[in-house]
């Protein structure tokens, strides 16, 4: 056994408490606390007997002098620090009554998480404020049901309406095709800001100049060594799968099939109740894939989901919204 994991483990509730403009609550710790001076996402560890949710709307009480409405569970990890290790669990926070202020005296200040203008922040907070830079919705091409012309359209169109996640997915397209159509993808996507990840092909995605790779469930149970793009991601399916994504360090994940696909209406799928039952205690963000439709994105979140993830339930909306924040 390690020296690392030997130390104590301490259970922590940390609060993303968030705006609908997308900026997160930062704290500073105050003086007297160990690692006063550095900014962190607002919590405290459990009193005893207390559940994640109890300790959750405590901290929050006591630290901002807010009252918690909403909140979903998210991602939960473990960090070690010289002298102890914490396991955080992290929530969502998308409603809450009271105005956010400092009552231990500590600064506190809402923060892009794509640039946060404090620090220095703990680094337990650093992965945490990545997987925030991922957005709700992430959706998979599908130039085989419109065309290509018909879905670049339609893709500038969800592009216009938010969408800032895709995954060049085309199985029927020869390879010469599909290079010239990722390319295309990219380069309307960058026009926006959006990320873009090659289904499958390493090698593909760094051609085009994607932001990374897609693997399948398949390939992930093969790989010894995590790709070298900026991006990438897995499918999984089942819990050895995801087991093995955390282990190589994806950035994030997609479980499926949740619900009824309109291309496999005879398969259940893994329903909501394994679906929150895999990704509890999950240490990455996410996608619900599989029947998924945008007005089952909070449902998804709910549920412990990142997102939703979304083939044929986007591109006839083409519009893709983030979750509302419904503070007073």
């Amino acid at each position: 056994m390690s020296a690392a994991a030997r130390l104590p483990v301490i259970d922590v509730a940390v609060a993303v408490v968030q705006r609908d403009d997308g900026r997160v609550l930062l704290a500073e710790r105050p003086r007297g606390k160990v690692s006063a001076g550095y900014w962190e996402l607002p919590g405290g560890k459990f009193d005893a007997g207390e559940r994640a949710e109890q300790a959750l709307a405590r901290e929050l009480r006591e630290e901002l002098g807010v009252e918690l409405d909403a909140a979903y569970p998210w991602l939960t990890y473990e960090h070690a620090y010289p002298d102890k290790r914490v396991r955080l669990h992290f929530f969502r926070v998308l409603g809450w009554h009271g105005t956010p202020h400092g009552r231990e005296g500590q600064r506190i200040s809402w923060e892009d998480p794509q640039a946060p203008s404090v620090g220095p922040l703990l680094p337990a907070n650093e992965k945490l404020l990545k997987a925030l830079r991922l957005p709700p919705v992430y959706a998979i091409t599908n130039a085989g049901r419109y065309g290509v012309a018909e879905f670049m359209a339609r893709l500038e169109q969800a592009l216009e309406g938010g969408l800032r996640l895709i995954q060049v997915r085309e199985t029927g397209m020869a390879p010469e095709q599909l290079a010239q159509f990722a390319r295309r993808v990219v380069t309307v996507a960058r026009r926006y800001g959006a990320r873009v990840l090659v289904n499958g092909d390493e090698t593909l995605a760094r051609k085009v100049g994607a932001d990374g790779v897609h693997l399948q469930a398949d390939r992930l149970m093969r790989l010894s060594v995590p790709p070298s793009t900026r991006l990438w991601a897995a499918s999984c399916h089942d819990a050895r799968q995801l087991a093995r994504a955390a282990a190589l360090g994806a950035d994030f994940v997609t479980l499926s099939p949740v619900l009824p696909t309109a291309t496999h209406p005879e398969e259940p799928g893994l329903g909501w109740t394994k679906f929150t039952r895999l990704v509890h205690g999950y240490p990455l963000p996410v996608y619900a894939l599989g029947g998924m439709r945008l007005e089952l994105l909070e449902t998804a979140m709910r549920h412990g989901a990142h997102g939703i993830a979304l083939l044929s339930g986007i591109w006839d909306r083409v519009v893709a919204p983030r979750a509302e924040v419904r503070n007073s």
